[in-house]
């Protein structure tokens, strides 16, 4: 249950000219929770001149203020989306990405860049430190840095000739790292499970979805993944240089946040305790050179003399 007590405007909202102070309400709106929904939040803002002041999702809303529950239908979010691509492509693709971020009250902060930009046009979104878009700004480098660490750090297991991987993100990535891994492996079948949005995309034969799924039980992984997680971990080991340690550097290029669905660093009994298969240890070439050919040895000679 969602309880919507207080009132939080931005500076810009307050300093706005709204016209009669009368002539708009103060109203909570209660939506699907989703993009289009919000935008048309948007839309019933400005023809019933009403003011959000707070934003609910599906679940019940126990507030002070009049709750307004908004259907989403789509020629309204369409016709909002559109104007706000008329005045600007770049504004559009920011309201759109900023919908996927963790930033706290981001429907607050949307609609207030969406009432900034029909008041006074795109000019301030080149000021990243303007009241309304900064916050934006701030939150969208936050997931930009998210998504470019996913497209590398998310490891994939087999399950039954079906790739599958589990994520944690802050925010909300999967629709956006949808085109990457869909493009990625085009002819795989597979599914990323988002557990902390319990979202699931599910991609196979050239067609994905995303859905919602409340918890997701992985079955224990088969012998043959074992193994590779084994040889996986080993390799991982074995390009570490000792002498070149730096645990401070590598938690700045991989946080620690990362690596609870990474195979290299689960414990040791999610990845198996039984050896390598002899047959698959033998097409292991030692490490240190290529094909087990010893590296050959460098004789230190003397460098000529330079010339008088």
């Amino acid at each position: 249950m969602a309880i919507c007590l207080t009132v939080r405007r931005s500076n810009y909202l307050f300093s706005t000219q709204w016209g009669d102070p009368m002539a708009w309400r103060d109203v909570v709106f209660q939506y699907d929770g989703t993009f289009e929904g919000f935008l048309c939040c948007v839309f019933e803002s400005y023809v019933h001149k009403e003011f959000p002041i707070a934003f609910c999702g599906d679940e019940d809303c126990c507030s002070l203020y009049e709750v307004r529950f908004i259907t989403t239908e789509t020629e309204k979010w369409k016709r909002v989306y559109n104007s706000i691509t008329s005045r600007s492509k770049a504004a559009g693709d920011i309201v759109r990405r900023c919908f996927f971020t963790c930033l706290p009250d981001k429907e607050q902060h949307l609609y207030a860049f969406i009432r900034k930009l029909y008041d006074e046009g795109p000019s301030f979104i080149r000021n990243p430190a303007d009241e309304v878009y900064h916050p934006i700004a701030k939150a969208l480098r936050h997931m930009n840095g998210e998504l470019e660490k996913l497209r590398g750090f998310v490891r994939f297991s087999d399950y039954s000739g079906v790739l599958g991987a589990e994520i944690e993100p802050k925010n909300r990535v999967l629709p956006l790292l949808r085109y990457h891994f869909c493009a990625r492996y085009a002819s795989e079948s597979f599914f990323i499970y988002d557990r902390t949005h319990k979202e699931l995309l599910v991609y196979a034969k050239g067609h994905s979805r995303i859905m919602q799924v409340d918890s997701l039980q992985l079955a224990l992984p088969g012998d043959e993944e074992l193994h590779f997680r084994m040889l996986w971990r080993r390799f991982f080991n074995a390009i570490s240089i000792e002498e070149r340690h730096n645990p401070r550097c590598q938690n700045t290029f991989l946080p620690k946040r990362y690596r609870g669905t990474m195979t290299e660093f689960l414990p040791q009994e999610e990845c198996g305790h039984s050896s390598i298969p002899p047959s698959i240890d033998a097409a292991l070439p030692n490490c240190g050179a290529q094909g087990g050919i010893p590296a050959p040895v460098i004789h230190q000679e003397s460098a000529p003399s330079a010339a008088g």
